[in-house]
């Protein structure tokens, strides 16, 4: 039998995990605990990067987290969960790798060009974002994650994570580092519930996964359609839609998900009836996570004894790492 391979995934702690990030990362991290070895990071310092202010929203978002995690089916038993700004080894990682990049070549990282946009910080960049790739590649190297679960604008910080760990590896003559491979899942994004290809809290997009029923429904009721679907016999359009998209993530029927694709484009069949039937998808689905996340709930201690095991052993797996990293720059002065 073949070695297992290795996982890290993780999440920033600045808000409630959505469905985009089930589709994203959390639907693989279930299946591939059963047969890998998955470490998943509630990645606090990275949300530092660009919420330094918010340092309390941080903090309270850490345990959420821990709860979304719990609650789709992650198992502390079978997966190691941890906190990032615990793992000392990763900032000392962190600062010998920023040594073999240049601030040009994270300058043109495409994923990094992208969120500075996003996030309107026109000239004022903090520092600490602009080296996140490398912090992340910190990340994954620590754990010698072969496997990385991504959407696919984060491939190129896979590729950064690579770059890296050819240069430590060729410098300092040695095979320490191993490079990773990102895993995209058959989809990888949601669009936002207006239609946006982003989905987030702060374009008040996004269905949570720990909306309960009667938010869901006001959300699925006022999703974004085709514009030009504007009478039910009308012929309408599938491809973009938002609600097939949904249905395409979460539904079951695979039949009749195709019947009403069908009946769509055709004409005669109405938004409204198709989001009653994403609606039934969506609270089917997320029953079982609201009753898992009430009993997680309810026992807060118990949860951050699993953060406080799971930092444990991840804490050791990257002091490993770090002993290895320094042995192999010369730089273990005492033994």
């Amino acid at each position: 039998m073949g070695k297992k391979d290795t996982i890290l995934t993780g999440d920033r702690p600045t808000g409630p995990l959505h469905l985009g990030h089930f589709v994203g990362s959390l639907r693989a991290r279930v299946e591939l605990q059963e047969s890998c070895e998955q470490y998943v990071m509630i990645a606090d310092l990275q949300a530092l990067t660009d919420h330094a202010k918010e340092s309390e929203k941080v903090r309270n978002s850490v345990i959420q987290v821990a709860l979304d995690y719990l609650a789709v089916g992650i198992d502390p038993a079978k997966t190691t969960i941890f906190i990032q700004s615990h793992i000392p080894a990763l900032s000392e990682l962190t600062m010998y790798y920023l040594n073999l990049v240049t601030w040009n070549r994270l300058k043109h990282n495409p994923t990094v060009k992208q969120e500075i946009v996003q996030k309107g910080f026109g000239e004022s960049v903090p520092a600490g974002f602009m080296t996140y790739p490398v912090s992340q590649a910190a990340d994954i190297t620590a754990f010698k994650a072969n496997l990385v679960p991504v959407g696919e604008d984060q491939k190129p910080m896979i590729e950064q994570t690579n770059e890296i760990v050819r240069a430590f590896n060729r410098t300092y003559h040695t095979d320490v580092l191993v490079e990773a491979q990102a895993k995209i899942p058959k989809i990888a994004r949601l669009p936002g519930t207006d239609g946006q290809a982003k989905m987030g809290k702060s374009l008040n997009n996004a269905i949570y996964l720990r909306d309960l029923p009667d938010q869901v429904s006001k959300k699925v009721k006022k999703m974004y359609t085709d514009p030009n679907h504007l009478r039910i016999e009308d012929p309408g359009k599938v491809e973009g839609n938002p609600v097939f998209s949904y249905l395409d993530a979460f539904g079951t029927d695979l039949e009749k998900i195709q019947e009403l694709k069908s009946h769509y484009e055709r004409g005669g069949l109405g938004d409204g009836t198709v989001k009653k039937y994403l609606l039934e998808v969506l609270l089917e689905f997320l029953e079982p996570i609201h009753k898992r996340r009430a009993e997680y709930e309810g026992d807060p201690q118990e949860v951050l004894e699993m953060l406080r095991k799971g930092t444990e052993r991840a804490n050791e797996t990257a002091s490993q790492t770090l002993h290895e990293v320094r042995e192999a720059i010369g730089i273990n002065y005492f033994g």
